[in-house]
C-alpha cells in the first residue's frame, strides 16, 4: 500500500516537473528596460512606452504595465529569451490589455519569433511565428487576430472572433496541442476551438473536382416544367389599362386651344397579367448535378501543424492612432493549468479598475456641475453690474433738468 502511495507521488511530482514556463514578463519594476529592445527601423516614427497601471486600477503596483504614450506612433519593442520548441506538448501564448483610452483604432496584439528575429531592425514586415490579440478600427473591425506562420506564409484563422472593447483589462489566451487542436479564450472564458486544418489553409483540400467528369449534355436539373396540354383561355388577354369610364370633359375644355380631349387612363379590373401555363413535375428531373471529386494529389497530411521548431522573441509590433493601451502579464508556456491560475486575477481587476473609474467619473461630474454653476454666477454678476451702470447722456440730461429747476 506504501509503495503504491510513494509510485503516485513520484508520478505525480514528475508530470509536474514536465511543465515549464519559457517566458513570463509582469514588470514588476523598471529592469525591464534592460531586457526589452526598441526598434530602430529607419523610416517609422516610433512611440515610447511607459510603466504604469493607468488612471484607474485595483492594485497600483501589481497592475503595472507597458502603455502606449504618444498617438498616431508606430511601437516596435521585443524580448529575447531561451529558445525552445512545442515539439510534444502544449504551446500556452497569454497577456493582457487594457485599452482605457477607449481606443479608436490600433493594435493590441503580441507576436512570438524565432530566433533570426533582429530586435533593433523588428518592423511590419519581419518574419514571426505566431501573431495573437486584439485588433481595432471603427466600429468595423473589433477582433482577434490568430496568424500562424506555415513554410513561409503566414495564414490568418478562418473564424471571425470578436475581441472586447471596453477600457478595462482583458487576458488573451491562445492554447495550442500537440493532436493539432487549439483554444481561444478571453478571461479565462472559451470563445472559439477548433482543428488546425480545417480552420486555416495550410493545406490544399484534400478532395477536388473531377477535372475529366463534366455534366451530361441530356441531365435536366429542372424540377418542374410548363404543362404541353395547357392552354390559354380565349378571353385572357385584356389590357392592362383603360379609358376611366366615369370620367368627363370639363366645361372649359377648349378643343381649339387644348386639342382633343380623351378621358384618363385607369387599371383594368379584368388585367390579368401575361398568361402562363401551369407547372407540372418533371419526369426527366435528375436532380442537381453534382461535379465528382477525386482525391487531391498536391494533399500531403501534416501531423505537425502545431509545431514551431523554435521560438526564443516576444514583442509588440503595432500602430495606434490614440495612444493609452497598457500590456501586461505575458506568459508562455507549456502548462494549461498555470496559465489559467494566472487568468483568474483578471475579475478581481476588473472589479477594482471599475470601481475606481466610476469614483473618478463622479467626481467629474461634480467638478464639472461645480464649474458651470460658478460660471453662470459670474454672467449672472456681470449683467447686474450692467443694469447698475449709467449711460454718461442720462447723467448730463438728468444734470440740465435739474439746473432749469
Amino acid at each position: 500500500m506504501k509503495f503504491s502511495a510513494i509510485v503516485i507521488v513520484l508520478v505525480a511530482s514528475f508530470t509536474a516537473t514536465k511543465c515549464e514556463v519559457f517566458f513570463e514578463e509582469k514588470f514588476l519594476d523598471d529592469t525591464w528596460q534592460d531586457s526589452w529592445t526598441y526598434s530602430k527601423h529607419p523610416g517609422k516614427e516610433f512611440g515610447k512606452f511607459v510603466r504604469t497601471a493607468g488612471k484607474f486600477f485595483n492594485d497600483e503596483e501589481a497592475d503595472k504595465g507597458l502603455q502606449t504614450s504618444q498617438d498616431a506612433r508606430f511601437y516596435a519593442l521585443s524580448t529575447k529569451f531561451t529558445p525552445f520548441s512545442n515539439k510534444g506538448k502544449p504551446l500556452v501564448v497569454q497577456f493582457s490589455v487594457k485599452h482605457e483610452q477607449n481606443i479608436d483604432c490600433g493594435g493590441g496584439y503580441l507576436k512570438v519569433f524565432d530566433c533570426t528575429l533582429e530586435e533593433k531592425d523588428m518592423h511590419g514586415d519581419s518574419p514571426y511565428q505566431i501573431m495573437f490579440g486584439p485588433d481595432i478600427c471603427g466600429p468595423g473591425t473589433k477582433k482577434v487576430h490568430v496568424i500562424f506562420s506555415y513554410k513561409g506564409k503566414n495564414h490568418l484563422i478562418n473564424k471571425e472572433i470578436r475581441c472586447k472593447d471596453d477600457v478595462y483589462t482583458h487576458f488573451y489566451t491562445l492554447i495550442v496541442q500537440p493532436d493539432n487542436t487549439y483554444q481561444v479564450l478571453i478571461d479565462n472564458e472559451k470563445v472559439e476551438s477548433g482543428v488546425l486544418e480545417e480552420d486555416w489553409d495550410f493545406l490544399p483540400p484534400k478532395k477536388i473536382k473531377d477535372p475529366e467528369a463534366k455534366k451530361p449534355e441530356d441531365w435536366d436539373e429542372r424540377a418542374t416544367i410548363p404543362d404541353p396540354d395547357d392552354k390559354k383561355p380565349e378571353d385572357w388577354d385584356k389590357p392592362e389599362h383603360i379609358p376611366d369610364p366615369d370620367a368627363t370633359k370639363p366645361d372649359d375644355w377648349d378643343e381649339e386651344m387644348d386639342g382633343e380631349w380623351e378621358p384618363p387612363m385607369i387599371d383594368n379590373p379584368e388585367y390579368k397579367g401575361e398568361w402562363a401555363p401551369k407547372q407540372i413535375d418533371n419526369p426527366n428531373y435528375k436532380g442537381i448535378w453534382k461535379h465528382p471529386e477525386i482525391d487531391n494529389p498536391e494533399y500531403t497530411p501534416d501531423e505537425n501543424l502545431y509545431l514551431r521548431e523554435e521560438i526564443c522573441a516576444a514583442g509588440l509590433d503595432l500602430w495606434q492612432v490614440k495612444s493609452g493601451t497598457i500590456f501586461d502579464n505575458f506568459l508562455i508556456t507549456d502548462d494549461v493549468q498555470y496559465a489559467e491560475s494566472a487568468a483568474e486575477t483578471v475579475k478581481k481587476t476588473q472589479a477594482g479598475e471599475k470601481k475606481q473609474k466610476e469614483e473618478q467619473d463622479e467626481e467629474e461630474r461634480k467638478k464639472a456641475e461645480a464649474e458651470a454653476k460658478a460660471a453662470k454666477t459670474e454672467d449672472d454678476d456681470d449683467e447686474d453690474q450692467d443694469d447698475d451702470e449709467v449711460v454718461p447722456g442720462e447723467v448730463e440730461e438728468a444734470e440740465e433738468e435739474h439746473d432749469e429747476l
